[in-house]
């Protein structure tokens, strides 16, 4: 009995003296006392380092006489001295610096680096081959529950600033200001959007679901009618990373994995030292771009030290010398944890981005929380993945009240951000808020509302940019145009315009009445589009008109590179049906009666008249039917005002479409059929940036005049316009059969990167080429012998002529974007076809684009 008192004596001694030889504590920030997860402690020169928990928790040997130095991303070095009066428990507190979303820097001690027998590179390999093995997606079902915050500030705001006489007025816009934790300035919250979901999966056949269970935005994006549109591309933009995927889509780019495929050729990787997280013992890991200015991370990586070679815990950051425009610090913290039955799974994912757009702006800075809990992989009922829709919305998702989000909550609002809907009234009732907001809504949406933020819109005026505009036959032109909005009905919709040409004295109308199956939010183009339009139009267009992508009066394109002649009146009814499913696949089906009449440089001139115009204006009468089915999977589109705008260009784009005229109905001219069909994709080449292939095609079956017949995608604006050719005049080729291809690879500054003093400019060059190939058969060849005196076929315009089969047309494109990093410059050439007298061989075009 003694011998066991002994003993447990013995034990209880040996753990005391154990406890004592500890030293515990918690690391925080020294200006606002919150705790910093991940911080590095080490004994410099002796080999052992340790890291805190996400609570900024820790527990370290204690070795007298030695140095342990605390140190965490974004913190100036804390180093103490360990000895017999060092207590056992510490709070040590870190200084934030200045330049604390700037990224990680690696100051090389080391020599020239290399792979070959580079044990860090040894590591990486053998990581990156594991993750296989250990990919969640294994499973055959999986899901977990996601919270996600995503707030919107005003960043970097100076004491000073509000000190100001003209600020210390509005009170309310400095109770809303407070210190931001992640960089240690002051910032001013102006939107939060929180999201609590369940995400499913299912393995065979693949499914993946996000169900929405409660989705809250408040902010000042309330006050644009199309507010949506900010968080939509707020999502898009700073989406949720997974370094498990090869690429990482982020800022609408794609960034090299630090574990993808390709990492190892794109990073250098450092090994620091064998630390303990919590209770693993992990690799940890410094890493690099080879070159800081690619669309790369820099960052560190704790690699758990077992057969799974699994991630613990990473921090990436964007190098300071970064290509990527608008972001000045960015950084990425996330964490690992694992389950029970083994599997390592993403639980903390939290991003912080410092942005400026340009230095005369404001500055903003984004900050991202993402909690997933509560995995499960239970087998999971086929209801739940029925139908295309990826995102599903329960009922009262919207309208969830404040006691739900105190309980689903998994990341705390900050003082400004709960008092979000006081900040909103605050504005509300400042004196010079509505000008400001008028004067911004008309800037963003390109309309003018008529309603207030108590009676919301029910008819909007715009588009404003159409207003004055001018045109060959009109010569100075305006228009006043309007719509209605789901605030007068949520399924009838009235869209016009009235304009009237000054030298042509002309009036011009158009009307469009829309019954939406499905009620809308505010305009009846909002997704998914289920719509049957009756509409009537006269007005003056250019053939070449309806490849613009935007109005055919925009004061914009109405800046040309040559004087268009060739006009006609035209006077068009039709009937048109359009369904969305969910998924991405979009049908519709059109019925148009149409009247041309020609004006301008431009006659209507039947083979039959044998040169000579009629004495009346020539006109030609269509009646057509057509049909037409796209598909886009996974495309995200957000809906402005005027139109619909694709987010994002990730997945293929494919449409097929099939034109009927029919002769004798409603006056209609001519029988002909026309089939044409166009897809789209754009590839990602890693650190090469990406390359975008555009292929069309289509045939007119039938002998029709020349207006009927293929005419090429001609853009004689000065703005350059995708899917266009820059240097095909109007009407200049006439075809019954055609393709043409449209390349064009955006290779993201990888070469100006590299040139001494340019690189500093962050300019990006691209370069593409596009070819038309072209054939008129004989049966509609003016020219041709078999046609002389036929009453159907029409002579060509001037300037319009024949292609050779075997000769493509040719025209390439090189060109810099980012300068001001707004403006792409491009010179675009001619390669072909010169000798014909419309041709032109060379120019400049522009094109204002912020891309990240």
């Amino acid at each position: 009995m003694k011998r066991l008192k002994s003993l447990f004596i013995l034990l209880l001694l040996s753990t005391l003296m154990a406890s004592a030889q500890q030293i515990t504590g918690v690391i925080v920030d020294e200006a606002t006392g919150d705790s910093i997860p991940l911080a590095s402690i080490r004994y410099k020169g002796h080999g052992k380092s340790y890291v805190s928990d996400n609570g900024g928790r820790f527990t370290i040997d204690k070795h007298d006489g030695w140095y342990a130095t605390f140190s965490a991303v974004g913190y100036h070095d804390l180093k103490l001295l360990i000895g017999t009066n060092s207590p056992n428990h510490m709070r040590i507190t870190l200084k934030p610096d200045t330049k604390s979303l700037s990224g990680v820097t690696v100051k090389s001690k080391r020599k020239r680096y290399k792979r070959k027998e580079n044990p860090a590179v040894a590591l990486m390999r053998r990581v990156i081959a594991a993750k296989k093995r250990t990919d969640i997606e294994n499973h055959d079902f999986f899901q977990y529950a996601k919270y996600q915050k995503l707030t919107l500030a005003v960043n970097d705001i100076s004491p000073k600033e509000l000190e100001r006489k003209g600020t210390k007025k509005t009170n309310w816009m400095v109770n809303q200001v407070e210190a931001c934790p992640y960089n240690n300035k002051l910032i001013m919250p102006v939107m939060v959007d929180e999201t609590i979901s369940r995400q499913i999966y299912r393995k065979d056949p693949h499914s993946e679901k996000t169900i929405i269970v409660g989705q809250h935005m408040d902010g000042v994006n309330k006050f644009i009618q199309t507010g949506e549109v900010m968080g939509t591309v707020m999502k898009d933009v700073f989406s949720n990373v997974n370094i498990y995927d090869d690429q990482i889509r982020l800022l609408q780019a794609r960034f090299t994995s630090p574990i993808g495929k390709d990492a190892i050729q794109f990073y250098r990787y450092y090994i620091v030292d064998t630390v303990k997280v919590e209770r693993d013992s992990c690799f940890h890991l410094q890493f690099l771009p080879n070159n800081q200015q690619d669309f790369g991370f820099s960052g560190e990586l704790w690699i758990v030290k077992d057969s799974t070679l699994h991630v613990k815990r990473c921090h990436l950051t964007l190098p300071s010398k970064s290509g990527v425009n608008f972001v000045e610090g960015m950084q990425i913290q996330q964490a690992y944890t694992k389950l029970d039955n083994g599997e390592w799974v993403l639980t903390q994912d939290d991003m912080v981005a410092e942005l400026s757009l340009l230095s005369v702006l404001t500055k903003a800075i984004v900050i991202r929380n993402t909690r997933m809990t509560d995995y499960l992989f239970d087998p999971i009922q086929d209801k739940y993945f029925k139908g295309k829709q990826k995102e599903i919305y329960q009922p009262d998702a919207k309208i969830r009240d404040r006691m739900f989000w105190q309980q689903v909550r998994m990341v705390p609002l900050t003082r400004s951000e709960a008092r979000m809907p006081q900040f909103l009234r605050d504005i509300e009732n400042s004196r010079n808020f509505k000008y400001a907001l008028f004067a911004l809504k008309v800037a963003i949406e390109n309309f003018v509302e008529t309603g207030s933020q108590q009676a919301p819109s029910k008819f909007d005026i715009g588009p404003i940019n159409t207003m004055i505009t001018s045109n060959f036959v009109d010569g100075t032109r305006t228009r006043l145009s309007g719509q209605t909005t789901a605030n007068l009905n949520r399924h009838w919709f009235l869209k016009g315009y009235y304009a009237h040409g000054w030298g042509s004295r002309k009036n011009y109308y158009n009307a469009d009445l829309t019954y939406s199956f499905n009620a809308k939010q505010y305009l009846p183009h909002e997704y998914p589009k289920r719509t049957l339009t009756l509409s009537s139009s006269h007005d003056v267009c250019s053939p070449s008109d309806k490849f613009l992508i935007t109005d055919k009066d925009n004061v914009f394109t109405s800046l040309k590179w040559t004087k268009v002649k060739e006009m006609m009146f035209y006077n068009r009814q039709q009937l048109a049906f359009e369904y969305e499913w969910y998924g991405g696949l979009k049908a519709m089906a059109k019925l148009k009666t149409e009247e041309n009449e020609a004006c301008g440089d431009l006659k209507f001139i039947p083979l039959s008249a044998n040169g000579v115009a009629p004495a009346e204006p020539w006109k030609i009468r269509t009646t057509e039917a057509s049909v037409m089915l796209r598909y886009a999977p996974g495309e995200t589109v957000v809906n402005t005002k005027q139109n619909r705008v694709s987010v994002n260009r990730e997945a293929p784009v494919f449409t097929i479409s099939h034109t009927m005229g029919v002769k004798g109905v409603l006056g209609g001219d001519y029988n002909y059929n026309f089939t044409e069909a166009t897809i789209y994709k754009r590839f990602w080449m890693n650190s090469w940036g990406d390359l975008n292939v555009d292929l069309r095609g289509g045939i007119q079956w039938n002998k029709v005049p020349f207006p009927l017949l293929i005419m090429p995608a001609a853009n004689l604006s000065y703005l350059a316009q995708y899917g266009t050719f820059n240097l095909i005049n109007n009407m200049e080729f006439l075809n019954d059969r055609y393709a043409s291809i449209d390349v064009w690879w955006n290779m993201n500054g990888k070469i100006l990167n590299r040139i001494p003093f340019i690189k500093k400019l962050k300019w990006r060059e691209y370069i593409g080429v596009k070819c038309l190939w072209g054939n008129l058969t004989e049966k509609n060849n003016p020219y041709s012998a078999c046609n002389i005196g036929n009453t159907q076929l029409m002579q060509f315009p001037d300037g319009a002529n024949l292609m050779d089969k075997n000769k493509p047309y040719v025209e390439i494109v090189a060109g810099v974007s980012n300068i001001f990093k707004v403006l792409s410059v491009q010179y675009v050439r001619r390669l072909n076809y010169l000798d014909l007298p419309t041709a032109h061989k060379q120019g400049v075009r522009f094109k204002l684009m912020f891309k990240f």
